[in-house]
């Protein structure tokens, strides 16, 4: 990835990439030639968002560019992946449902072709209104934005493709757990309890996710492995509890493996002296 020497070096573009692209003349949107290839987003991962945090998933992508250009003049052209859902050209016009590149930065590999690296940029907050719906828990599509600019610096063409390529956006998760009594007897039982929270991106708070599997893990002491103990339904309020016998000391934990709108989670740990 880092074998050229950097071509262009991007940084600070939220908000800024997404003014371009939606202020660009329509007219000018037709083929640039650049061709855009092994477009990776968040390791093929699903990105989890909260509700306060600014998330930067990482990308990476190469590009070849047409006859008459280079990778040496990098003012001369642009090329970068976006997510968006709906319909691209709503997207790209009115910046609705669409979320661009924080910064990247592009490596030089022979006079037309690059390699490139950085990140997307999702904020949270309400100002920004990169997710400010539940609805925006759902899979998301690649597109590839592409410019040639003359050598005066005038818009020579303009494109945005779709890719067959997705990216699951996902409302984060939380877990809390607490055991008592501590400490215990060997042989007597402790309860575990918790709740399962989840981001909503509407209200930007958590809420009590309820109907979910959650499981009760256990580590013995001076091992490395959780084991499932029990397996519960969290309540209408996103409650868990659970009554187990105990004998060795150890590490207990709550967790949920999400869903195809919620990311996974756990719990911090609570440890029980065992006596």
């Amino acid at each position: 990835m880092r074998s050229g020497r950097p071509t262009a070096v991007v940084a600070g573009l939220a908000g800024v990439l997404a003014l371009t692209v939606v202020n660009a003349p329509a007219a000018q949107a037709k083929d640039t030639g650049i061709t855009v290839s092994n477009i990776v987003v968040n390791g093929g991962e699903p990105i989890v968002v909260g509700t306060t945090k600014e998330v930067e998933p990482p990308f990476s992508f190469s590009f070849t560019l047409p006859s008459g250009y280079s990778t040496s003049d990098p003012s001369r052209y642009d090329a970068y992946p976006f997510l968006y859902r709906g319909d691209i050209g709503t997207a790209t016009d009115t910046g609705e449902n669409f979320i661009s590149p924080g910064s990247y930065t592009c490596y030089e590999q022979s006079s037309k072709k690059a390699d490139c690296e950085g990140n997307l940029y999702i904020d949270p907050h309400p100002s920004q209104e990169h997710v400010d719906s539940n609805a925006d828990a759902t899979t998301w599509k690649i597109g590839v934005a592409l410019r040639l600019f003359k050598a005066s610096g005038g818009l020579v063409a303009e494109e945005y493709e779709k890719r067959s390529a997705t990216v699951q956006l996902k409302r984060a998760s939380k877990l809390t757990a607490n055991a008592s009594p501590e400490p215990v007897t060997k042989g007597k039982k402790i309860t575990v309890t918790g709740k399962l929270t989840r981001a909503n991106w509407s209200t930007k708070k958590y809420d009590g996710y309820g109907g979910r599997t959650v499981r009760l893990q256990f580590r013995e002491k001076g091992t490395s492995t959780y084991k499932t103990v029990k397996t519960v339904t969290s309540s209408s309020t996103g409650a868990v509890k659970s009554t187990v016998t105990v004998s060795v000391d150890g590490y207990w934990r709550w967790l949920y493996n999400g869903n195809t709108t919620t990311g996974a989670t756990k719990s911090a740990v609570d440890y029980v002296d065992v006596s």
